[in-house]
């Protein structure tokens, strides 16, 4: 595979930029749940509460020269920190590799950072915080306007699609969630998941936020049957216990899903039909 001519001239500024958005990243997942500001008090080692320097806050290379330790007091640095920050550059250099500088490389990869934020803090704290899904709501609304001005839309939803988009990946959701709790006499699906499904649905339209939720149901079932219950079980067995099945957040799999039916729905929707209906 060859590399876009014009990857390499704009690959730094974006890798760069995707890093030190990563970093803000870390902030939005370590204070949304907890209803903080994310703005103010600047970041503070969790530690020993000492406000962290300029050159300590630099992405990924602070982390590696400070050995993961807080120079105040030792306290060790989540690995989550420099991880995000390095998979949010990767998002922002994968958008350039696939669209080229352009507005919805700048969409694609804005979106895909909101999604990495949801996926992180759902698998942590079972809570989709509103400070991603009503931002990616504003985004969508506003990328789509200014997508059908520009006349770059592609991958994206237009205007009118991403309002019945919202409306269908709300409802749907909330229909499943409902269908769950009938099914497993208790909660389901949060108020997070109808309010991200919204955002993920005014970003593909109505057809594919259909698509997005089943997707997601795969994902949830294969990760479930390879991963989660064989390793559970074993562990079990192991400490001579009875297994229970832990309970999985439906973010963690609709974030990856969203980005995936983003970029390949509408082929899998034509190879879909194209094998039903020839």
């Amino acid at each position: 595979m060859s590399i876009p001519a014009d990857f390499v001239p704009y690959a730094p500024v974006f890798g760069a930029f995707g890093a030190v958005i990563g970093s803000f990243l870390n902030v939005c997942i370590a204070r949304w749940p907890k209803d903080e500001s994310v703005v103010r008090p600047r970041s503070r080692c969790p530690g020993c509460g000492g406000a962290i320097a300029w050159y300590d806050n630099i992405p990924v290379i602070s982390w590696l020269l400070l050995r993961a330790k807080c120079r105040t007091c030792g306290e060790p640095i989540s690995a989550q920190y420099p991880l995000v920050e390095a998979a949010t550059a990767v998002l922002w250099l994968g958008a350039l590799w696939l669209l080229g500088p352009s507005v919805v490389a700048v969409r694609l990869a804005l979106v895909a950072t909101l999604l990495l934020g949801v996926a992180v803090t759902d698998a942590q704290s079972y809570l989709i915080p509103d400070g991603f899904t009503v931002t990616g709501l504003a985004l969508a609304a506003a990328g789509t306007v200014l997508g059908a001005f520009l006349g770059e839309q592609l991958p994206f939803a237009g205007p009118w699609d991403a309002v019945l988009g919202a409306c269908v990946g709300a409802g749907a959701i909330t229909i499943v969630g409902w269908l769950g709790e009938v099914a497993l006499k208790k909660e389901a699906m949060g108020y997070g998941d109808a309010t991200l499904m919204a955002f993920v649905g005014a970003t593909l339209g109505p057809v594919r936020a259909l698509l997005c939720i089943f997707v997601g149901a795969a994902l949830a079932a294969a990760t479930f049957l390879l991963v989660v219950y064989p390793v559970g079980w074993w562990r079990a067995r192991r400490a001579g216990v009875e297994f229970e099945a832990p309970l999985v957040p439906f973010g963690v799999f609709l974030a990856p899903a969203a980005l995936l039916t983003l970029l390949f729905g509408n082929a899998l929707l034509n190879w879909y039909v194209g094998r039903m209906f020839g």
